[in-house]
């Protein structure tokens, strides 16, 4: 019998075996399909995996301008006149995409944060999940802690929600921390700006008390120099003039003591100068301080109110419609210059028409009062507006019969929740 006739027998062997025990070959694609579907289920979200209300404040909290301007710029979508909002705007509108740049910009997230993303990854349930969480709020580590959360498989919307919730909440308690670095900031100004007035008052008493001395030992010198003459020894002042040395010896004595009490004045005026320039050193280097960390405060408040503006402003005008302004002309006085463009927007897009006045910073408070009477409805901020600002904004109010609506904060939000009062 030839091979081949050997091979065909085989396989007639082969489908003529029992039908009911099938090859065990063809299990495996079905464990291998379990398998992949569960790896991913319990597979990271990515940020376009995430409702795109939370995208916003991920890309603000998550991401500081520089790291992403540097994915913008790889990108090629950066140019020299952008502001940070307008950065920002950008990050939120690549968190929704899946394609090159949505990746690179889940990438800078994780890269950003490996170390809170291992440490989250840890965690096999949402409790496990929540205790590491709360343990990242205590030490205050939001940001790692916020992107590792929110992209973990076992966090469920409630937890979701809560960090959320969270992150929106810390930017009320960054801006009152600010709003009490800047009253201590004022404090100190003015306790330097004493300090500083002290020193001058000091400084000139010692100028007064020098040129007096000078003054006065160059008398002395003088009245010693006409005593000699009169003795007769102004020739040889070393030699003690006949009859005259008991009262030549008391003026040198009194002189010297006149001389030892102008010395111990000064070198008195001397020292309490010097403590007061310490004191004034101490009061500049606080203010310095100070001045620093209401800085940054105010650059994470900015940062925050950035990422959270668009969910605020969505809930605050689900919350109540909006005023139809309807050519109506709006007064705002006070609040923060950088936010005058957003204000603006906001009463343009209802049909009305905006002025505005500084609350007596740079405007003269003298216009205020014509300014309101123009006005049909006028809105201060309580928080970031002088005592004599609304003082006149709300004589001028009661007297011709016009509205006027206290703020609760100079955010925008407050603004637009006032609009729709």
């Amino acid at each position: 019998m030839t091979s081949l006739q050997s091979s065909l027998k085989a396989v007639s062997a082969l489908g003529n075996g029992p039908k009911s025990n099938p090859a065990p070959f063809a299990v495996a694609p079905v464990a291998e399909c379990g398998a992949a579907l569960q790896r991913q289920i319990l597979a990271r979200r990515r940020i376009w995996d995430l409702n795109g209300h939370y995208h916003c404040s991920i890309v603000g909290t998550c991401l500081s301008t520089s790291e992403l301007r540097k994915l913008l710029v790889k990108l090629g979508m950066e140019s020299s006149g952008d502001s940070e909002h307008d950065l920002h705007g950008r990050g939120v509108g690549l968190a929704s995409r899946q394609d090159l740049a949505g990746k690179l910009l889940n990438k800078a997230l994780d890269d950003r944060h490996l170390r809170s993303v291992k440490r989250y990854g840890r965690a096999k349930t949402e409790a496990e999940l929540h205790a590491i969480w709360q343990d990242d709020v205590k030490a205050g580590d939001i940001p790692g802690g916020y992107w590792a959360l929110m992209t973990h498989p076992a966090a469920g919307p409630g937890l979701v929600r809560e960090a959320f919730g969270y992150v929106h909440m810390l930017s009320h308690l960054v801006g009152a921390a600010n709003r009490a670095d800047i009253r201590r900031l004022q404090q100190l100004e003015d306790e330097s700006a004493v300090l500083n007035a002290k020193i001058d008052r000091q400084q000139a008493q010692i100028r007064d008390i020098t040129t007096a001395r000078d003054t006065t030992i160059r008398q002395l010198q003088r009245d010693l120099a006409d005593r000699f003459a009169v003795a007769g020894d102004v020739k040889s002042p070393g030699a003690a003039p006949a009859g005259g040395e008991s009262s030549l010896d008391y003026v040198i004595v009194s002189l010297r003591r006149q001389l030892e009490a102008v010395s111990r004045r000064l070198l008195a005026a001397e020292e309490r100068a010097g403590r007061a320039q310490a004191l004034a050193a101490e009061a500049s280097t606080a203010a310095a301080k100070a001045e620093r960390r209401a800085a940054a405060l105010q650059a994470e408040i900015d940062a925050v109110e950035r990422s959270l503006r668009t969910v605020t402003q969505t809930q605050a005008e689900a919350a109540a419609p909006p005023m139809a302004l309807d050519g109506l002309t709006v007064l705002y006085v006070g609040g923060r210059p950088t936010q005058m463009p957003h204000i603006r927007q906001a009463t343009t897009e209802r049909g009305g028409n905006l002025l505005y006045h500084d609350g007596g910073i740079e405007d003269n408070d003298l216009v205020l009062a014509s300014m309101v009477s123009r006005a049909d409805i006028i809105f201060f901020p309580v928080d970031c507006v002088s005592h004599g600002a609304v003082g006149t904004v709300k004589r001028t109010c009661r007297s011709e019969g016009k509205k006027y609506v206290p703020l609760r904060s100079a955010a925008v939000t407050s603004f637009i929740a006032g609009l729709c009062a």
